[in-house]
Order: structure tokens, then C-alpha cells, then sequence
């Protein structure tokens, strides 16, 4: 019979006193700014950027551009195994949550669970399983089975009871478009999202997300410089109100604008065929402290590290459960 698998949530709060626990992945990007000597500065300065940016797009009946705030919670996701040794809880993912407050209504509002997006187990997939696969072959190939566990973990997360106790919408998740991919504008127009772009092919990553039960739009917000992808499930649309989006975009095209400037921090917007580049040397420093070469590096350790205190002890009660597994 397959064990199942349960779940705990732990929150904290991402301010300008924030340290990252123990347990946190350190190529998170929050993480990445909560560390070094300009730890607070960084910190500070970004939240300003998020409620700034807030209130550029939440526009109407907010004369001075000064009406909302928004206090973000990082969600970290713990995952019960209930094996020979008892039950052991691992860290699976971590995920932000926006609370917009509304400083006219004193209300607070809900933001969208999701927005960045840090997983253990996809760490191991791209910076362990993938290089095994494509060492010393000619041509790259993603393998027939990659990301399907992680998939399958992630939609038994967001279906399970926990995840519906502290959440009241599905997760949209908002990441950088891919610099090896062409996209090209439409004339589809949302208010909030912008301008709506299409992809020439999908990514490795869209691909990743699709076995996780997403699928993925790209949209360059009101005054952006380049679109960015939004994971979601459902009706990206529809399901959510025009705060809910303001939310995920004030927060995430923050942090693209700190550690990918070439791209979201460019000094020219995207036009009608865009592709993103790194390499691009016309953007703006947004002065706040990010070591981009650090981060990937600890990815490859933390892949590791996944593979040798989860994938492989675990190796038996994890493939008879994803083998088990019914959507």
C-alpha cells in the first residue's frame, strides 16, 4: 500500500527585520537580499518598490499615489513522510503571500498565494537530473519522465486539505520570461495584465510547469519594460480581481527589476518581436545589492543536497507513491 504524504505550512514575515531561517533556500531570491551588510537597506528599499509600484497601477481613487501597501508573507511548505523511522517533515517549497492593505478602508485584501516560486525537488530535476542526462552528448534533450514526480507533488499539494485551509484561490506564480525564446505582441489588452505577448516555442520551464497542472501567459504590465510569464490554473483573467493581479505583478517585477535589470529594468520596452537578454547593457541599477553568480551556484548544491537527504533515502516510498498516484 503507498504512503501518503501531508502537508505543513509555516509563515514569516518578509520585512525589512527579516532573516532567513535555517530551513530557507538560499537561492531564494527574498533570501538572496536578507543577507550581507546591506541586508536592511536591501530589504527597505524593496518593499518601497513594491508599494510604489502598487500604486501606479492601482490608480483610481488614489490621488496621491500613496493609498495601499503591501505586506508580504514567505510561505514555506513542509511534507510529512510516514516512514520506517516515523514521520519526518522535509522542506518542499516556498512561496510568497501579498496582503494588500488598504489605508483609506483600513481593510486588509487577500493577495494570490504563489508569485515566486522555490522547490528542492526542482533544484535536483534541473541542476542534478538534467546535466546527468546531457553529459557528453551532442545535442541537448530534456529526459521522457522530467519533472513528473515533482508535478505530481505539487498538484497533491495544492488539492490537499492544508493548502485549501489557508488559501482561498488556486497559486499564480510570476517569473521571468526566457531568454531563449521569441515572443511576439497581440492585440489582446487587459487593463491590469497589459499587453498580452505569445511565445515562438514552449520552454524547458513551460514544459516543467505544464507537469505541475499550470498553464502560462505572458502579459508587459502598464508602464513594464518586458512581459512576464504567469502560471496559473483556471482562468488567469477571470479568477482574480484587479488587486489580487496588482499584488503578484508589484511584487515579482520588483525583484526581476533587481536581479534581472538587463531585462525589466531596461531603458526601452519591449517591442512588437521581443527576445530577453541578459547581455543587453542599456538598463538601469536599481542600487540594490543581488549576487546573481552566487544563487546559481547554490542551486547546484541544494539539488544535491535534496538528492542525497530525500530523493535517495526515501528512493522506495517515493516511487510507489507517485506510482499511485491518481489526479
Amino acid at each position: 500500500m503507498s504512503k501518503d504524504f501531508e502537508f505543513n505550512i509555516k509563515s514569516i514575515s518578509f520585512d525589512e527585520n527579516y532573516h532567513p531561517s535555517d530551513n530557507t533556500r538560499l537561492t531564494t531570491n527574498f533570501a538572496n537580499l536578507a543577507r550581507g551588510a546591506s541586508r536592511q537597506e536591501n530589504l527597505r528599499n524593496t518593499l518601497k518598490m513594491i508599494d510604489n509600484r502598487f500604486n501606479n497601477l492601482a490608480h483610481w481613487d488614489n490621488l496621491k499615489g500613496d493609498r495601499y501597501s503591501v505586506e508580504l508573507d514567505i510561505i514555506s511548505v513542509e511534507m510529512n513522510i510516514d516512514g520506517a523511522d516515523g514521520n519526518n517533515a522535509l522542506p518542499l517549497i516556498e512561496i510568497l503571500k501579498p496582503n494588500i492593505v488598504d489605508k483609506k478602508t483600513e481593510e486588509r485584501i487577500d493577495g494570490i498565494a504563489g508569485n515566486n516560486f522555490s522547490s528542492y525537488v526542482r533544484d535536483y530535476d534541473f541542476s542534478v537530473v538534467l546535466p546527468e542526462h546531457n553529459n557528453n552528448k551532442s545535442s541537448f534533450s530534456i529526459p521522457d519522465n522530467f519533472g513528473d514526480f515533482h508535478g505530481k507533488l505539487f498538484k497533491h499539494f495544492v488539492k490537499s486539505a492544508t493548502y485549501k485551509a489557508h488559501f482561498k484561490k488556486p497559486p499564480v506564480i510570476c517569473i521571468s520570461a526566457s531568454s531563449s525564446k521569441i515572443y511576439q505582441r497581440t492585440e489582446n489588452k487587459h487593463p491590469i495584465l497589459g499587453v498580452e505577448y505569445q511565445q515562438n516555442e514552449f520552454s524547458s520551464t513551460d514544459q516543467y510547469f505544464e507537469k505541475m497542472g499550470m498553464q502560462v501567459r505572458y502579459f508587459m504590465p502598464p508602464n513594464s519594460f518586458a512581459p512576464l510569464a504567469f502560471y496559473f490554473i483556471g482562468d488567469l483573467l477571470g479568477d482574480y480581481t484587479n488587486l489580487e493581479l496588482i499584488g503578484t505583478i508589484s511584487t515579482m517585477e520588483t525583484f526581476q527589476k533587481i536581479y534581472r535589470p538587463e531585462i525589466y529594468n531596461a531603458n526601452s520596452a519591449a517591442g512588437q518581436l521581443y527576445q530577453p537578454s541578459l547581455k543587453n547593457q542599456d538598463y538601469s541599477s536599481t542600487q540594490i545589492v543581488y549576487d546573481r553568480e552566487e544563487r546559481s551556484q547554490l542551486a547546484v548544491k541544494q539539488g544535491k543536497y535534496t538528492e542525497e537527504h530525500f530523493i535517495k533515502p526515501y528512493k522506495n516510498v517515493l516511487e510507489q507513491w507517485a506510482a499511485n498516484y491518481a489526479l
